[in-house]
């Protein structure tokens, strides 16, 4: 225990003796984590906005109203067997022509007309979801079947395949860039703790040949230079939490307004901690003991 509080204790004083070096290295390691976490929370929200989107998107089938429950009944089911389609529901006529009415409950002409019909003109509507995008041409082709062509009147694909792609897009080049500036600052960070903990043996080259003509063995003249990484690793990361709550405080309430199911990047980082930060600390600590041990390894040739 005394040689373990003697290494903790020639660190600290190490990290005193290089405190601009100290503090420069925490600074780059910082920026290094909130780059890392600023492309993690994009991934997020652009994964969220794709599956609101994607939510939306369906294949609507009309009817015509001769068709009969049976028919629609057995598309239904056709449809339903397909590993691609998650869901399909049937909207009846009378369904159909309230949600019309609805609609052009303002535009007195079209309700005119629809009074003078004296009839419901809408048949029963069946409205599929499937798990992907591309799914629904598939289910598009199943459905060019020469029976079900008199029964249904017409498709409407609601889909915003566009926006999806979109989102994709614009996610691929914040990953690119994000990942570019995560790779510079683990680069920067690597060098800076390489140039520290070399300079640090330098300036103590004589503290290290006194240490070693009594007896120091080759892991106490290293200790402290681990025990900088880990207190390194360790004061980034606790400033980095600040900062991201801190930040997140300021911005789920913009992300209510965006996402109406209540998703909240607060709630997210709470529920991963320690899958997020704790693989965050582990990289950073990893980055920082290899860094130090090239650096010793170099300059006490051990």
């Amino acid at each position: 225990m005394t040689v373990f509080f003697r290494v903790i204790k020639y660190a600290f004083q190490d990290m005193g003796r290089n405190l601009g070096l100290s503090f420069m290295t925490v600074f780059i390691l910082i920026l290094m984590l909130l780059s890392v976490n600023a492309l993690w929370s994009v991934e997020i929200l652009m994964g969220e906005a794709v599956r609101i989107v994607k939510e939306q998107i369906n294949v609507s089938l009309y009817f015509v109203p001769e068709a009969k429950e049976k028919d629609i009944k057995e598309i239904k089911n056709y449809l339903l067997a397909f590993p691609e389609v998650t869901d399909a529901q049937v909207s009846t006529a009378e369904d159909a022509l309230k949600s019309f009415q609805e609609r052009h409950k303002m535009r007195a002409e079209v309700m005119e007309a629809l009074t003078e019909l004296g009839e419901n003109p809408f048949g029963p509507t069946l409205i599929i979801k499937a798990k992907e995008p591309e799914d629904y041409k598939k289910i598009m082709e199943a459905l060019n079947v020469p029976e079900y062509e008199t029964l249904i009147e017409a498709k409407s694909f609601e889909g915003h395949e566009e926006a999806v792609e979109r989102l994709q897009n614009i996610t691929s080049r914040i990953e690119k860039i994000g990942m570019g500036l995560t790779i510079m600052f683990a680069i920067i960070s690597f060098l800076i703790i390489f140039y520290t903990v070399r300079a640090a043996i330098f300036t103590q080259r004589i503290e290290i040949s006194i240490k070693r003509l009594v007896g120091a063995s080759n892991w106490f003249i290293r200790g402290p230079y681990l025990v900088e990484a880990f207190v390194f690793s360790l004061c980034s990361l606790i400033v980095v939490i600040g900062l991201i709550f801190t930040a997140l405080r300021w911005i789920d309430p913009y992300l209510t307004v965006v996402f109406s199911d209540g998703f909240s990047l607060t709630n997210y980082y709470f529920s991963h901690i320690l899958l997020l930060f704790g693989s965050q600390f582990a990289v950073v600590l990893f980055l920082t003991v290899v860094s130090s041990s090239i650096a010793m390894r170099k300059q006490l040739k051990v």
